[in-house]
């Protein structure tokens, strides 16, 4: 084979990639943020910022405003009960409020603030695990059925249920999300340790007394950058942890397309699909499942424990 026709052969075989299916566009497509291409709502820059409202944008007020209206309403009643005997979902979440509050909180800032610092925990906590069982709900790709085989409308159509179909429903799978999450524990860090100690006695307590001055030359940059470690490593824990196990679902289902495509046959799609592809989603989903619940529990005990060592320095 001359070094032409080998080129030619290599232009066909990447011309047929392009037409073929690409499962690395479309797993990415269903875990970003569509901020570029598919805005739910378009918005003028500020100041160099995009401010249009994308898909997780979205999908953080609607487990926000869901959140608030629900607790809301469960308290609500529950105060007006002239014997206020929990029951049902104010049950639950009776239950919820006491375990984050002496399973959390204080064993690790103390009987002190246990009250003051429980409520930023008992939001990051509900808020987190919200986000993260929603990003589990296929509602918006039940939504694209809907509008493919029920209304008729094509994947090109200026449909609002097509605009929402590109890009993932799980917030907290974004890095931004999670690093402003990260910052708000970053910042109850700096204000628990100035509540306990004052401000200047605060940054005193970052590195021991009495220690030899050499050894605080090399201890001081240590200990402030461990400040920043802590809220970088919750922010890539967090959206890691959420993003890889989206990632995994999508690959393997991907393998019923790409055998098919391979074998040019539908039949031989099917068949792997439901004799490998099938177990193996439902198991990667049950281990989602734990995960979703792990990873809330997680972010909310770290937090807790940071504020826990700005406040309890002797420990």
């Amino acid at each position: 084979m001359t070094a032409q026709q080998a080129g030619e052969h290599a232009a066909e075989a990447a011309h047929g990639a392009e037409e073929g299916f690409n499962a690395g566009e479309v797993i990415i497509d269903h875990v970003s943020n569509s901020s570029l291409d598919h805005p739910i709502v378009h918005l003028p820059h500020i100041a160099g910022i995009d401010f249009s409202v994308t898909k997780h944008v979205m999908m953080m007020w609607l487990v926000s405003g869901f959140l608030f209206l629900v607790i809301t309403m469960a308290t609500r009643a529950y105060l007006k009960q002239e014997r206020r005997i929990a029951t049902g979902f104010m049950n639950g979440l009776e239950w919820l409020v006491q375990s984050i509050r002496d399973s959390i909180v204080l064993p690790n800032v103390g009987a002190k603030f246990v009250n003051t610092w429980t409520p930023l925990m008992l939001t990051l906590f509900v808020f987190i695990l919200a986000c993260n069982v929603v990003g589990l709900i296929p509602m918006f790709e039940t939504l694209g059925m809907v509008d493919r085989f029920v209304l008729g409308n094509s994947p090109e159509s200026e449909s609002l249920i097509n605009s929402v179909l590109h890009g993932g429903t799980t917030a907290t799978a974004n890095y931004n999300v999670t690093a402003a999450l990260a910052t708000i524990t970053f910042f109850s860090i700096m204000i628990a340790g100035t509540m306990a100690h004052g401000f200047i006695k605060h940054w005193k307590n970052l590195v021991p007394s009495g220690l030899a001055k050499p050894v605080y030359a090399l201890l001081i940059p240590i200990e402030l950058m461990g400040m920043f470690v802590k809220p970088f490593a919750l922010t890539m824990r967090l959206a890691a942890n959420m993003t890889g196990g989206h990632i995994a679902i999508l690959s393997i289902l991907s393998l019923v397309f790409l055998f098919a495509e391979i074998f040019a046959s539908a039949a031989v799609g099917i068949g792997v699909g439901f004799t490998l592809v099938l177990p193996l989603a439902v198991g990667i989903s049950a281990l989602e499942i734990i995960v979703v619940m792990v990873q809330a529990y997680v972010f909310t005990l770290l937090t807790s424990v940071f504020i826990g060592m700005a406040i309890n320095v002797h420990h």
